[in-house]
């Protein structure tokens, strides 16, 4: 796992440098201490993974993430930050990263989410996934109809998994509900994420809510 460090703080990367150090599989192949830098790095060094910082001077995280997501979907950006809160966390994820960790996270955990991310995973808790969608139905027309070219193309079951991801459930949760087995489900999300145009559940999550496919509370919104 090829990784490019993303942070103003010269401390920070060196932290996190010796955090990912520990492990083998892991390769701190740049850093970065702005998007501006981070973008150019990106382009040059085709990292598997970005550990992104939010809040830098110049170019910010979610400027950085915007231009790399458009240029080179294939990499997948780590959102990092002191703050969890959807003011943070909705930018980031609208504008191409697959997930988001607060700084205190443990070293091992991040080492997990990073190969999460790699392996077109998402990376939310179900506390932080129910803020996001929050935040980005506040940002939407609340009279906002469901895409009918998506709903032409995406079967019930399918729906029914993007709407269970957004209620925060993981894997094993959604298997349990609907009496199959968690290779269903990703299968399901594989069916998803190709056509919705996607690399992950995050982004899922993003384009069904700006589309009109999903709700915390789905009395509030019919679907043909």
């Amino acid at each position: 796992m090829r990784v490019l460090l993303v942070d103003d703080e010269p401390l920070t990367r060196e932290i996190l440098r010796d955090y990912l150090s520990s492990d083998p599989a892991v390769q701190v192949v740049g850093e970065a201490a702005d998007g501006r830098a981070a973008i150019l790095q990106a382009r040059s060094l085709r990292p598997s993974v970005i550990l992104m910082d939010m809040q830098m001077p110049d170019v910010d995280g979610v400027q950085a993430t915007t231009v790399i997501h458009d240029e080179l979907p294939d990499i997948a950006v780590l959102g990092l930050s002191t703050f969890s809160t959807e003011r943070y966390v909705v930018p980031l994820l609208r504008a191409g990263a697959s997930g988001y960790l607060v700084k205190d996270t443990p070293p091992a955990q991040i080492i997990r989410a990073l190969r999460t991310v790699m392996e077109r995973g998402s990376v939310l808790s179900p506390e932080v996934t129910r803020h996001v969608v929050a935040g980005l139905e506040s940002s939407v027309p609340a009279a906002l109809e469901p895409d009918p070219a998506l709903l032409s193309i995406l079967t019930e079951k399918e729906l029914e998994v993007i709407q269970l991801l957004a209620r925060g459930m993981s894997n094993r949760e959604m298997a349990e509900q609907l009496f199959v087995t968690e290779s269903t489900i990703k299968a399901r999300f594989v069916k998803v994420m190709e056509k919705l145009g996607v690399r992950d559940r995050v982004q899922i999550l993003v384009a069904a809510v700006e589309r009109g496919l999903v709700d915390l509370d789905p009395r509030s919104r019919s679907r043909p």
